[in-house]
């Protein structure tokens, strides 16, 4: 696909979220079950079950997935997508690349062994090593609009609201 054929398809979408803004609105949802053994869950992906359980580093056995992983992931996947999209409309080729993402934990937050230990990610680090001819300034435009359309980079970003609710059944 070049960046016309992206254009051509992506312009009655746009045309009607431009005409009528609630279309826009999508609910995406994930699920996870608490009936899988030991400390674990089971999430329902749409494609495959997946368990999530805990870190080796907090007692896990390390053949669960681990839900820091698997953000980091869902960073790569959103990230690899998003720069291939706008190099795609933006016309630079991209011959091969990797996109990679790792982030800092420290594990004594989880635990509650230290109160003054962060829980979650302290830093994330997203890289992007593109095999291509583009000169730089049509990379540093590259970066920044990846940058801008990454839902989950926005997302982790800009952190927004939370609503957490507990209900018995």
């Amino acid at each position: 696909m070049d960046g016309t054929e992206l254009r051509a398809m992506q312009a009655p979408i746009k045309e009607r979220y431009k005409s009528d803004p609630a279309a826009a609105m999508i609910t995406l949802k994930a699920k996870g079950t608490l009936d899988a053994p030991g400390i674990s869950c089971k999430l329902e992906t749409g494609r495959a079950m997946a368990i999530a359980g805990l870190h080796p580093a907090t007692g896990g056995t390390g053949i669960e997935l681990c839900s820091g992983d698997m953000l980091l992931e869902a960073l790569v996947a959103c990230a690899g997508v998003t720069v291939k999209a706008v190099a795609t409309a933006l016309d630079i080729p991209l011959r091969n690349g990797t996109v990679s993402a790792e982030g800092d934990l420290d594990f004594r937050g989880t635990l509650g062994v230290a109160k003054d230990a962060p829980v979650g990610f302290a830093q994330i680090r997203l890289r992007f090593d593109l095999e291509t001819d583009a000169a730089q300034d049509k990379l540093d435009q590259l970066l920044k609009l990846t940058e801008r359309y990454c839902v989950v980079y926005q997302t982790i970003k800009s952190g927004p609201p939370v609503d957490v609710r507990m209900a018995k059944v």
